[in-house]
């Protein structure tokens, strides 16, 4: 999918990438870099608001749930000290509330993980008054069905009665389900 205008980076490449996901952190900031942007990384909402506040970032991508609070505390601390900066949110958990929430805060765009580095790259650069292109291979229903299932077998401590429970399902199916593959 072509554009018009290609995508442009500013001059000031600094980039903050907040995320717990330590693997996911290090590739994305490697592709990140071949991108041109200029990476620093935190695990913590603690360590995103620090580089925020002492090296406000030109750009961010900022995970919705880390392990010490919620990701939406590092966009605020972004906004409060550099309010031009072009931030995405990243969540494996998509809700419309969340989104709703997080772009009120002064997020730019907000992107379901699995979200790639050129998703993430078109989503920060793309022109205040357009759209980024559609995600290349978006997640398919069956396999946002299968992350949300995961996600609340992980939350319900891995209880498969008490999953069933509150995904309002047989537990049996849901035994099925958590024995097969994940969709792709």
């Amino acid at each position: 999918m072509s554009q018009d205008k290609p995508l442009e980076l500013g001059a000031d490449k600094s980039l903050l990438i907040v995320d717990d996901d330590e693997p996911f952190l290090r590739r994305l900031a490697r592709a990140m870099e071949k991108r041109g942007f200029e990476p620093e990384t935190a695990e913590s909402v603690a360590a995103g608001k620090a580089i925020a506040t002492a090296r406000p970032p030109a750009y961010a991508v900022v995970d919705l749930r880390l392990e010490d609070g919620n990701g939406l505390d590092v966009v605020e601390t972004i906004r409060d000290k550099r309010p031009d900066s072009r931030v995405v949110v990243l969540t494996g958990y998509g809700a419309i509330a969340t989104a709703v929430a997080a772009v009120k805060i002064g997020a730019t765009d907000y992107l379901s993980k699995p979200a790639d580095a050129n998703d993430i790259t078109n989503a920060l650069l793309a022109r205040e008054d357009e759209l980024p292109p559609p995600p290349e291979n978006p997640m398919s229903a069956d396999r946002v069905r299968w992350e949300h299932i995961q996600r609340v077998y992980e939350l319900c401590d891995r209880n498969v009665s008490e999953t069933a429970r509150r995904l309002n399902m047989h537990r049996r199916t849901l035994q099925r389900i958590l024995a097969k593959r994940s969709p792709r």
